[in-house]
């Protein structure tokens, strides 16, 4: 008799629980180009993803893949670095099990991050764009099957995915610390390939301000499990269908570390301000 999501997210608990005391209040993913961010934690514990039962193995170059935790701004946290991909072949139940083990572990808010193509024409590549909505584009959903009401409702309401309170704050934070941010809708496709001129010019009709192929699975999960999200994107390459230059993986992954600096210390502040406010 195979086991239930229930089951596989106790054992993934119980392993992670023999191996700290650690209860975090805070998970963070930590998308393309954002390993950095995991030298700040302190008395930290690692634990590779392969260790983990239920977790998979992340094939994506710069994901480290492996679970940290520690204290990061003076916060219990826990973080993901590096997530899993629809279209490695993982199903959307193994690509958002960790959100299910941290939200079980006892996190209440999520930061998630990613690097994403930007479509529209007044945000420049490399800037940071907090999410305010998405677009699943992906055809298919994680919540798709029967439903645990453990875990949540069978019907969660996704009015507000993102918590306008959390991106309001790091709004407010990074107008202090100097560090430009947009404001945005994130559309996710299923990739592994990126889009055509049509497709481009298909999601700008659309209203979605920046393209990727992650995070909102996570966030439908996160949002089914009772999360407090927090999304960021980090603007890697220009997306404009009437000037449309070919773009790379290494090229993408240059800005988005090139941009890592401003979106650490944006996060850190964050974290800090938020755990000192009980916001977190």
């Amino acid at each position: 008799m195979s086991e239930t999501l229930r089951q596989r997210i106790d054992g993934a608990v119980d392993y992670i629980k023999a191996r700290t005391d650690i209860e975090p209040r805070l998970a963070i993913v930590l998308g393309t180009g954002l390993g950095n961010l995991a030298s700040a934690v302190e008395d930290k514990v690692e634990i590779p993803y392969d260790e983990i039962p239920g977790f998979v193995r992340s094939t994506v170059k710069s994901h480290k893949g492996q679970v940290m935790l520690g204290r990061f701004a003076g916060v219990p946290a826990l973080m993901l670095e590096g997530r899993f991909h629809h279209y490695e072949g993982f199903s959307l139940e193994q690509v958002t099990f960790p959100v299910r083990v941290a939200r079980a572990l006892g996190a209440g808010t999520l930061i998630v991050t990613n690097a994403c193509g930007s479509l529209n024409p007044l945000h420049d590549k490399g800037d940071i764009m907090l999410i305010e909505d998405h677009i699943n584009l992906m055809g298919v959903n994680p919540l798709v099957g029967p439903n645990d009401d453990s875990l949540g409702p069978r019907f969660p309401d996704m009015a507000e995915p993102y918590s306008k309170t959390l991106t309001d704050l790091a709004e407010g934070i990074a107008v202090e610390n100097r560090i430009k941010v947009r404001r945005g809708v994130y559309a996710a496709m299923t990739g592994p390939c990126l889009e055509t001129r049509a497709e481009y010019r298909m999601l700008r009709i659309m209203g979605a301000d920046g393209v990727g192929m992650s995070t909102v699975p996570e966030v439908i999960v996160a949002v089914h499990a009772g999360f407090k999200t927090l999304g960021i994107a980090v603007l890697t390459d220009a997306c404009l269908p009437d000037a449309l230059k070919p773009c790379d993986i290494d090229e993408i992954i240059a800005t988005a570390n090139s941009a890592a600096p401003k979106l650490e210390k944006l996060i850190l502040e964050f974290v800090r301000t938020a755990g000192a406010g009980a916001v977190i």
